[in-house]
């Protein structure tokens, strides 16, 4: 999934000079444009998949362009349609745009008017594409996630757990915090044969200096004041399953020791216990940091990692796989979506832009925070687009708007709208034209 905006437009136009011509200027501004001299050959060619927008005349043999809209409209409701008109055309077009077209501009009109026109239109195409692939994607079935995308460096992270899933070894997992090393650990646990045994994972960060023997190698009924049963430590429960243990560069110094015993022996003893009890177990361990850096440091026991470092396995972080974070938020959106019982809501194109351009340094534990957010209702305010052609460009945007609602607000009545706006007739009548805006086109018919 990629959250490219589309540049794709089907042009419809029986006048081939002027169909020759516009296609040209369209292709120079940078639009990948596809012409057809009728509407019934343009429609062969559209579907509801289509990532792009629609240019059509009004006027036509055979089909016209108001009958183009209507059909159009049936395939997919949210296909943009500009309309091409001339001037004595103009109610016509009006009722195309209440049936469907989402603009039309009065011949002849400047090539850059319908440039503007068609990039909006492709914005809003891009926008209504995406948030169906996102609803699509959060409805698939239960991957894990972490692990889902089409990057190079996800798909041969795959390729490597599928490997390593009934290797005996155990295997050191490297990847920063977020990047998902417990869902590569359960993803080769669970690809192998011991996926119907216990998996437990102990954050060797969170383990405690007092009753730390006790917690990870249990203890037998009676070993101290307390110990009315037996019971077993973290260790011993993942006996014929798999031992996650996550940053073990932070566990305490007593806890790799009796970890390098497991490592060695393959049992435990349990406190008060006399003998020990064998263990039929594969380990998986995870850091945050380059090991043999830890070792350095003195953080992690130069011994153990030894006896860890088997075979180490890199979770890439998200920056290296930009590429997947759209399909990614599509499914922590959706998961958190099912867990508040709310419905998946349309992205924005402030959050798309988030998600196309930050580095995400938090990994997948940041993307699936802000895809939580999202799904509560947290959305970010929509920012002013970015500079594209700078502050003039926006402000004329914004200032042809501002317009376009004032024309609206008072049906097209242009001496209320001058005295709303505070501008001259004739300054007003200016930036219409620059703008390409036609009264007519934002008054309300008359009744009858």
């Amino acid at each position: 999934m990629s959250f490219e905006a589309p540049n794709r437009v089907v042009l419809v136009e029986d006048d081939a000079a002027f169909r020759d011509a516009l296609t040209e200027r369209l292709k120079l501004a940078g639009l990948e444009v596809t012409a057809f001299a009728s509407a019934e050959a343009a429609l062969k060619a559209l579907n509801d998949r289509f990532d792009g927008v629609v240019v059509t005349d009004l006027r036509m043999p055979g089909m016209d362009g108001r009958a183009l809209v209507e059909r159009l409209s049936e395939i997919d409701a949210d296909l943009p349609v500009v309309m091409m008109t001339g001037h004595g055309d103009i109610a016509e077009a009006v009722e195309a745009m209440k049936r469907g077209a989402y603009d039309f501009l009065a011949k002849p009109f400047a090539p850059e008017r319908l440039v503007e026109s068609l990039r909006r239109a492709l914005d809003k195409r891009a926008l209504v594409l995406d948030n169906r692939r996102l609803a699509a994607l959060a409805a698939e079935g239960e991957w894990s996630i972490p692990l889902s995308g089409d990057s190079r460096a996800v798909e041969a992270l795959r390729s490597a757990i599928q490997r390593l899933a009934e290797a005996r070894v155990d295997v050191l997992i490297e990847g920063e915090t977020g990047a998902g090393k417990e869902a590569v650990a359960r993803a080769i646990h669970n690809a192998g044969r011991r996926r119907t045994r216990p998996f437990v994972a102990v954050s060797c960060a969170a383990l405690p200096e007092s009753g730390l023997e006790s917690l990870l190698m249990g203890h037998a009924a009676g070993a101290f004041p307390g110990a009315l049963h037996r019971r077993e430590g973290q260790i011993e429960q993942s006996h014929e399953g798999t031992l996650f243990l996550d940053e073990i560069d932070l566990a305490p110094r007593a806890a790799q020791l009796l970890l390098l015993r497991v490592l060695e022996e393959r049992e435990v003893l349990p406190l008060g216990a006399m003998e020990p009890h064998a263990l039929d177990l594969r380990i998986l361990a995870a850091t945050k940091d380059d090991p043999a850096e830890a070792v350095a440091r003195g953080e992690l026991r130069e011994d153990l990692y030894y006896r860890l470092n088997v075979v180490r396995l890199r979770t890439p972080p998200l920056r290296e796989r930009r590429e997947d974070v759209p399909l990614l938020f599509a499914r922590f959106l959706g998961r958190a979506a099912d867990r508040l019982g709310r419905d998946i809501p349309p992205i924005t194109q402030a959050v798309r832009r988030r998600l196309l351009e930050h580095d995400w340094p938090g990994n997948l534990r940041e993307l699936a925070n802000y895809a939580s957010e999202i799904a509560v209702g947290l959305s970010p305010a929509e920012p002013l687009e970015p500079a594209q052609g700078g502050l003039v460009r926006q402000v004329q945007a914004y200032e042809a708007e501002l317009i376009r609602e004032a024309l609206v607000a008072y049906n097209g009545d242009i001496r209320r709208v001058t005295a709303a706006l505070r501008i001259p007739r004739k300054t007003l009548y200016d930036k219409m034209a620059r703008h390409g805006i036609v009264p007519a086109a934002h008054r309300t018919p008359s009744p009858g």
